[in-house]
């Protein structure tokens, strides 16, 4: 670990780091799968389920190069939904600790347990459960539930083998939902979507696919957006693996004119959203 009172001299800045983002809107780059920034005006920046491995092998990777050099994107905060190794990457995050050592780590107990096990010290973790509001210096977070602790037997689906979390995060007027990685049958649950619906998020990062059982398929996807009465909704846990992608615009084309809307970013870029 370097001397933390020494500046870091880094080999490039990323784009979003300069981005500007006006009053009641927020910034929001997708590097892939589920990693997100996230970011306001003051400007503080989140990062969401970093997963930057450096060995790509093409049978396995759609995008041979990774897309972020940790060094390059000065973070503040590291918001984790649970500990699958593509949300909760031991090398990525060894990296962001290293190019900046006040960052702080928030997330479910094992995802904590996993980051005080390869080294990280007490000062900078933090673990949430479903229920709880934190404040990482400009932007509330609101956790909530991804996956039910206790499953749905009636529905079939166990008991998780990790905490699953999601985040509502409050930029000013702007509310980002995080879903992290949701049960298949979350649309059809109104006692799980009513305390993010409370949270009145304006847009979803949402976590389905198609064939994959464990999540939402397409429609169910769509039906959650309408129910959370989000405005606009991003599709999430795609565009990494060959074997577990999606084209999201057939997804997006199954949305009602009237709304919400979905927003499609494009691979490794961002957007400025606002309401």
């Amino acid at each position: 670990m370097r001397n933390t009172n020494e500046p870091i001299r880094r080999k490039s800045i990323h784009a979003f780091e300069n981005l500007v983002i006006p009053e009641d809107a927020v910034g929001i780059h997708w590097f892939g799968q589920s990693s997100f920034a996230l970011k306001d005006t003051v400007p503080t920046i989140v990062l969401v389920d970093p997963y930057f491995p450096r060995n790509r092998p093409l049978k396995k990777f759609i995008h041979p190069i990774s897309p972020l050099d940790e060094e390059a994107l000065k973070v503040d905060y590291v918001l984790l939904t649970h500990d699958h190794g593509d949300h909760t990457c031991t090398e990525s995050l060894l990296r962001i600790r290293s190019a900046f050592p006040s960052v702080r780590y928030y997330g479910p107990e094992e995802c904590i347990a996993r980051l005080r096990l390869i080294g990280f010290p007490e000062e900078v973790l933090s673990t949430v459960t479903a229920g709880e509001i934190k404040q990482l210096g400009s932007i509330a977070v609101n956790v909530v539930w991804s996956k039910l602790p206790e499953g749905l037997p009636k529905d079939g689906i166990p008991v998780p083998d990790v905490t699953h979390l999601g985040y509502v995060l409050e930029f000013g007027s702007v509310r980002v939902y995080v879903s992290g990685d949701l049960f298949h049958t979350a649309a059809e649950h109104d006692e799980f979507l009513e305390p993010i619906r409370q949270l009145k998020p304006d847009i979803g990062l949402l976590t389905f696919h198609p064939t994959e059982e464990e999540f939402p398929n397409f429609e169910g996807s769509v039906v959650m957006a309408k129910k959370l009465k989000l405005k606009a909704a991003v599709p999430a846990h795609y565009g990494c693996f060959r074997n577990r992608t999606y084209d999201p615009y057939v997804w997006a084309s199954l949305f009602p004119s009237g709304g919400p809307k979905p927003i499609i970013i494009s691979y490794n870029k961002s957007i400025v959203f606002n309401i």
